[in-house]
């Protein structure tokens, strides 16, 4: 059985150390971006199972980058999870538009980051059989 592929992009290296850490043990192979023009170059000419983003990063926003994702037919589908410090609705309702799949809010616990990943990846490959 193949690791699933997750691109994870936050402009903070601690947390993408520590999540990517956390994640790789889940059993994903982890690709990193620290800003949001270097994971769009990632998510334009590779695949992935899912994708992380954070709404605030230097170049392309985590918004911008899920709105370009969704425009492309090979990224489409591909579950779309923004992490944001961020929380009122109107910053829920520009993810959910731009084609987030999940909106994650920081701080959040890693094992729930997890649950929410399994599960969207669960309901792609669901959907794609």
């Amino acid at each position: 059985m193949t690791a699933l592929r997750l691109l994870l992009a936050d402009d903070d290296p601690r947390l993408v150390h520590i999540v990517a850490m956390y994640l790789g043990m889940e059993g994903f192979e982890v690709v990193t971006a620290l800003d949001g023009e270097q994971a769009l170059r990632h998510v334009m000419s590779e695949t992935f199972d899912a994708v992380i983003l954070d709404v605030m990063m230097p170049g392309a926003d985590g918004i911008s980058v899920c709105r370009a994702m969704r425009q492309q037919p090979h990224t489409r589908r591909t579950p779309v999870l923004i992490f944001t410090a961020l929380s009122s609705v109107a910053d829920a309702e520009r993810a959910r538009l731009a084609g987030a799949t999940h909106m994650i809010t920081k701080p959040f616990s890693l094992p729930g980051l997890g649950a929410v990943l399994h599960a969207s990846v669960g309901r792609r490959e669901l959907a794609a059989t």
